[in-house]
């Protein structure tokens, strides 16, 4: 199975499969409307507005799985997103991307590209610091650690890299544009 044989629920309960995305580069990330890491949704706004034309698109999937950082409606998340942000990406279905109830799609991306830590930093000591009282092993398993960990797919449906929350954008940024 890869990444076009996949597919999401977008907000309104509509199937979105991956396969409309094919030979076009994706960022996949889940997002949360209460975090820290909440500001992202800038970045990748821009992100989309400077790439979108040259192929390049966006699946934000919101998710309440850490520390209830994202406890609204699909509606009120797409709301707050518009109002705070302008995003004009289209917003999935609030979904898990751990456990037994985490959707196919961050299956797969876990499975393609584990964790391989935080970077440096103060944000990363704190994320790992942090992590180790929830999750003594973080390190060892490919689970999403926090909100705003992003993937990104190549034209080909690869994926080509993993940004923990505590990547600088500008890294992603700079993944994206070199597929492009």
């Amino acid at each position: 199975m890869g990444f076009y044989d996949l597919s999401v629920m977008s907000a309104s309960g509509e199937e979105i499969s991956m396969k409309q995305f094919e030979g076009k580069v994706v960022l996949v990330v889940n997002t949360a409307t209460g975090c820290g890491f909440t500001p992202h949704y800038k970045d990748i706004e821009a992100m989309y507005e400077k790439y979108h034309d040259r192929g390049f698109e966006v699946i934000d999937v919101p998710c309440n799985q850490f520390a209830g950082q994202t406890p609204g409606t699909d509606e009120e998340i797409h709301e707050f997103c518009s109002l705070n942000y302008n995003t004009q990406f289209p917003q999935m279905k609030k979904a898990d991307v751990n456990g037994e109830n985490a959707i196919e799609l961050f299956k797969f991306l876990k499975n393609e590209k584990g964790f391989e830590g935080f970077g440096k930093g103060p944000a990363a000591l704190a994320m790992s610091a942090m992590l180790s009282k929830i999750d003594k092993n973080y390190k060892k398993n490919p689970e999403i650690k926090w909100n705003f960990t992003k993937f990104v797919i190549d034209r080909s449906g690869n994926v080509v890299a993993r940004f923990e929350p505590t990547a600088k954008m500008d890294n992603v940024d700079k993944c994206v544009e070199s597929l492009l």
